[in-house]
């Protein structure tokens, strides 16, 4: 056994003489491991003595301190009260797994099976990446776009890609473009509406008479219509001249170059007919988006809107280089406006705190993606708007939506400082730097 301990290498831990070319290995030199002595309970280091060597006496660690029997008892207690949380954590997490396996074992997929066709109106980069999600989801589904753009249609059909958006990533092969509207709504069975708010009235009364009077409109598009205040559900139906026309609202915090990545994505759908927002959450959930259902959709739609609003806001104090502590209490307030505003118009409360309220408000007002983010930034750094919207390929909807926030908060008599100082920047009636100080000045008020 002793020579199993005993390395073949010199004292100087060489396997080979440095003081010979010839470079044969040298006699080893038997070494023997011992374990130095001590009263100590503490553990000790395992020592190393060529054979005939001295045994150096190795440097002890400190004697142990002396624990009470209280300290010990305590140490016990807690170990225990360890293992039970970590055994409380462990039977949680396999209920939820155990949970979420029932509730997928019972998922249905006949809307999926059975859908053949889907239209997206307009080929922006929100209808790209829902085109391509949806054709994902089934080989054999037709998904045909609506564009105006010959170019957009030609760079779909012949390179599969949008080359106005998504130059670089491919589309899936069951996705067409036409511009065409009566060849596209032909035998559809859901259609996506993608086109800007301010241009969907107009748009919609253009193809009424291509659209079959059951098909299910999804609305991808957020935004108030500017004269009339009208949401995306009150538009709908009435360009349509169909007032019974299914409608389901789409929203939350998603980004179209994540979705096209495939990159996890959570959304809500909201309809007033659960059974149709049973339907799109079927066809559109996957492994990679999320899709929790809701019947409240002025609360998701009014959100929507004005979260582009806020998000405005977020990005002027960006670009003034306000700091931290003003991008927290600006958000705060304007989640706040936002939710009474909402529930003036009959939203929920809950909804407010959800994926299309706090969830979608979250990712706009922090990230740099967000178009409307981004208009606020260069407002803030002082660009002219004018010149921030002729050099945007995309539309930011918070800039036509701020006017409407306004003549919104008079009607349901809410006020709204943050919203309404935005809309007033944008109407260049207030610089960003003064809006901030009026906004300071305030009057201090109780918590709401």
């Amino acid at each position: 056994m002793a020579s199993l301990l005993e390395p073949p290498f010199i004292s100087n831990h060489q396997l080979f003489s440095t003081t010979h070319h010839s470079l044969q290995p040298q006699k080893a030199i038997p070494f023997y491991y011992y374990v130095p002595f001590s009263r100590s309970s503490t553990a000790c280091s395992l020592g190393l003595c060529a054979v005939g060597g001295n045994v150096d006496s190795p440097t002890l660690p400190p004697p142990a301190t002396v624990v009470s029997e209280e300290g010990v008892q305590d140490y016990k207690v807690s170990l225990e009260r360890s293992k039970d949380r970590r055994k409380v954590v462990k039977l949680a997490w396999e209920k939820l797994v155990r949970w979420s396996r029932y509730w997928r074992s019972k998922a249905k997929t006949d809307v999926l099976e059975r859908t053949n066709k889907v239209v997206v109106l307009g080929g922006g980069s929100f209808g790209t990446a829902m085109a391509a999600h949806v054709a994902h989801r089934k080989g054999e589904l037709e998904v045909n776009m609506l564009v105006r753009d010959p170019e957009v249609c030609q760079s779909i059909n012949e390179g599969h890609c949008n080359c106005k958006y998504f130059p670089e990533h491919e589309l899936p092969d069951n996705v067409t473009a036409t511009t065409d509207a009566k060849a596209a709504l032909l035998h559809a069975d859901f259609c996506f509406h993608a086109v800007p708010v301010q241009f969907s009235s107009s748009f919609l009364e253009g193809i009424a008479d291509y659209v079959d009077p059951g098909l299910p409109f999804i609305s991808l598009s957020k935004g108030l219509e500017l004269n009339t205040l009208r949401m995306m559900s009150q538009i709908i139906p009435r360009a349509l001249k169909n007032s019974r026309q299914p409608y389901v609202v789409l929203s939350g915090p998603s980004f179209a170059l994540e979705l096209m990545k495939k990159l996890p994505t959570a959304m809500v759908v909201a309809s007033k007919d659960k059974k149709m927002a049973n339907s799109v959450q079927q066809l559109l959930a996957s492994r990679n988006l999320r899709i929790n259902t809701s019947s409240d959709v002025t609360g998701v739609e009014i959100a929507g809107a004005l979260k582009n609003v806020l998000a405005i806001a977020a990005g002027i104090v960006e670009g003034l280089n306000l700091g931290n502590n003003s991008m927290a209490a600006l958000v705060a307030q304007g989640c706040s406006e936002i939710r009474w505003l909402a529930t003036k118009m009959g939203g929920k409360s809950t909804t407010l705190t959800g994926l299309s309220g706090t969830g979608d408000i979250m990712l706009t007002c922090f990230v740099n993606l967000s178009r409307n983010r981004t208009v606020g930034v260069r407002l803030g750094s002082g660009e002219k708007l004018d010149d921030i919207l002729n050099s945007m390929n995309q539309v930011a909807e918070g800039v036509s939506t701020a006017g409407a926030v306004i003549a919104l908060a008079q009607k349901y008599k809410v006020k709204m400082p943050v919203l309404t100082a935005v809309a007033r920047i944008i109407d260049n009636e207030l610089t960003p730097a003064k809006a901030v100080y009026e906004l300071m000045n305030l009057p201090q008020v109780e918590e709401v």
